[in-house]
């Protein structure tokens, strides 16, 4: 077969302890899964079904035991951070119950979802999707993929964020209002989940801006931390 234009690229993450590398397929987003951040967002905490929203591919940015960075995306003068526990999917499905579900998960590392949060609320007030605000290139930067038989579940850990030496997200995994399982399980519900599929599972309280120049440190009990600098906008 010939393509009439190149293919892809693969992007792919660190597995923690080895030289292997875990290819990213897709990036599920869990969104306000932890109450005092629905909160802050000016949402009600009650729990709902939990909603998604994807970002793709080049949204992963490989970052490794040294600092890595970002630019700061154009269009934007608010850009979030947003300091997440990412599942990665080792074994694919759909209908997946709830009580199988962590059977599905090859490990755990540490993300931020970053945000152009001024794009993301304009979009939201006018009842459009969230893509330019959430879905752009360079969006998760994801740390070492911990396995699971190094690290088991990660059901109570702490995870929090620092920006230039100050914390800004303080809290712990076990505050989700949706847990791994049962995100699993209702998302297998819309989507088949595949091998290689990643899922961000939600920010605490905290999230704010940051600039060019700023050192982003985030950190999950078990799962390390990772560096990542804003660089200057790579934009005009």
């Amino acid at each position: 077969m010939k393509y009439v234009v190149a293919t892809a690229p693969t992007y792919s993450l660190e597995v923690a302890g080895t030289s292997d590398e875990f290819p990213v397929n897709r990036i599920f987003c869990v969104g306000r899964n932890y109450a005092a951040h629905a909160r802050e967002m000016g949402k009600d905490p009650e729990r709902e079904p939990p909603f998604f929203f994807m970002k793709p591919a080049c949204a992963a940015v490989k970052v490794g035991n040294t600092e890595s960075s970002i630019p700061y995306p154009g269009m934007t003068n608010n850009f979030h951070h947003e300091i997440e526990m990412v599942v990665a999917i080792g074994r694919g499905g759909s209908a997946i119950p709830k009580e199988a579900a962590l059977q599905h998960v090859y490990g755990y590392a540490v993300g931020l979802d970053m945000t152009r949060r001024d794009l993301q609320l304009d979009a939201r007030d006018k009842g459009r999707p969230w893509e330019f605000g959430k879905s752009f290139s360079g969006s998760a930067p994801i740390g070492p993929i911990h396995r699971i038989e190094d690290v088991g579940h990660i059901a109570s850990a702490a995870i929090s964020l620092t920006v230039n030496g100050v914390t800004r997200q303080s809290s712990n995994v076990k505050e989700l209002i949706w847990s791994v399982a049962e995100s699993i399980a209702y998302l297998s519900q819309f989507e088949v989940l595949e091998p290689g599929d990643i899922i961000m599972t939600g920010t605490p309280e905290g999230v704010n801006a940051v600039v060019a120049g700023d050192v982003m440190v985030g950190a999950i009990d078990g799962l390390g931390a990772i560096a990542v600098r804003v660089a200057a906008s790579q934009v005009p």
